[in-house]
């Protein structure tokens, strides 16, 4: 008795047992809509999430969350000091040397790549390459052994495996009575690894970092990997860590080296987002179909409240909360199968890949062969308000039809 009567009677409206059948097929119809709409919504995003979590793991996995390095083309000044004042930080959770440079190599194919030069007891502190090894093991990596791992599509294209020969040709000349030419040195493969990224398995090849240092003339290491506590607060940590080493020393994120890769994630994520929103418009349309055939079914009942002395806000309020109730049902159905979906989505692909026999991304064709899904609590809010504000604004026509009803013309044939 103490509700709102504009909430009393829409509410009235929506369990009366004499309703017109036509319109109560109507609601449901649009309660489903809603639904389907804000389900396929959460999953599409949760499924993006997925991959950009993916390719950022995989990317990560291979080069580092920040790196401190010295002048271009030179060793890091003092690095011992500086590997000291970085783990000093708390927010450092490791640090690694490195020596990186551009070579060619000659196998039974020639073939470009990014040489680094890592120490093999250092590298599980910053990357994850150890675990994605193939063939062989990082540790064979030693001092003077001339041992060189290459990544997966690399080996291909020189056309080698383990235990085969590799000459390196470094753009670093010596003269010699024929006059100056480049330096070159013999490896032999000791491991194969695949991180399922184009750019690290057709480009990079890790040597040990004394021989990187003796091929490329260096005395020390072209920079510092450093692994985080957390990625997402790399820039502050990086800032923190400019000012303790120093003007000699720049640090660099991994959000600047692949800026512009995961800034085209981001940007397909939400043109994606306000493509997908327009279905969720489309469902909310048929809201507004059925609650105008609902004002014209109720214009007697409408003039009786305005004889009574309901006012037009009043008769507006009344529809405006039977739409918003259709939405509201809508969007819960919607989220709870939505994020049902999206958490055992990968279980059900496997499922329908069983009973098909049909394999969606084959490991043959794709790096992620397994579909990815990632439920973000935000996301999910995120289509559930846009979805209300499309359910609210579609109440607003019809409610305010309503309110402009004359009892005198709505009752002269009643």
């Amino acid at each position: 008795m103490f509700r709102p009567l504009e909430l009393f009677i829409g509410l009235r409206y929506t369990r009366a047992k004499r309703r017109n059948q036509f319109i109560s097929f109507i609601s449901a119809i649009s309660i489903v809509c809603i639904t389907i709409s804000v389900m396929a919504l959460i999953t599409v995003m949760s499924v993006m999430n997925g991959f950009d979590d993916q390719l950022r793991s995989r990317i990560l996995g291979a080069i580092s969350d920040a790196t401190v390095s010295g002048l271009p083309g030179e060793s890091v000044q003092d690095w011992q000091r500086a590997v000291q004042v970085v783990g000093a930080n708390p927010h450092v959770k490791g640090a690694a040397p490195y020596v990186e440079a551009q070579a060619m190599l000659l196998a039974r194919r020639p073939g470009p790549a990014l040489i680094r030069g890592i120490e093999a007891s250092e590298e599980p502190k910053v990357s994850d390459l150890g675990k994605h090894m193939v063939e062989g093991r990082l540790d064979e990596l030693t001092p003077h052994s001339w041992n060189i791992v290459l990544g997966r599509e690399l080996a291909m294209t020189l056309g080698v495996s383990v235990g085969d020969k590799v000459i390196m040709v470094v753009p670093q000349f010596r003269g010699t009575p024929f006059g100056s030419v480049p330096k070159q040195r013999g490896f032999r493969v000791s491991g194969i690894f695949e991180m399922g990224m184009q750019e690290f398995d057709s480009g990079l090849a890790l040597i040990n970092m004394s021989d990187a240092e003796a091929l490329n003339g260096l005395s020390g290491p072209t920079g510092i990997r450093l692994k985080l506590d957390d990625i997402y607060n790399a820039r502050p940590v990086a800032r923190e860590l400019a000012d303790s080493l120093g003007q000699f020393y720049r640090v660099e994120t991994w959000i600047e080296s692949h800026a512009n890769f995961f800034s085209a994630i981001s940007m397909e994520k939400k043109v994606m987002g306000i493509i997908l929103s327009l279905i969720v418009l489309v469902a909310v349309i048929n809201l507004i179909s059925m609650l105008m055939m609902l004002v014209t079914d109720k214009q007697a009942d409408i003039a009786i409240l305005r004889t009574l002395g309901a006012t037009p806000r009043s008769i507006m309020g009344m529809f405006m909360v039977q739409g918003l109730l259709v939405g509201i049902v809508g969007i819960g159905f919607g989220v709870g199968l939505g994020s049902l979906l999206s958490w055992k989505l990968p279980v059900i692909v496997k499922w329908i890949e069983h009973v098909t026999g049909v394999t969606f991304l084959s490991p043959d064709i794709y790096y992620i062969s397994e579909l990815p899904s990632k439920l973000q609590a935000t996301d999910v809010g995120w289509v559930a308000l846009v979805t209300f504000a499309f359910s609210l604004l579609a109440t607003l026509y019809p409610a305010w039809r309503a309110s402009r009803t004359q009892p005198a013309q709505a009752l002269r044939y009643e």
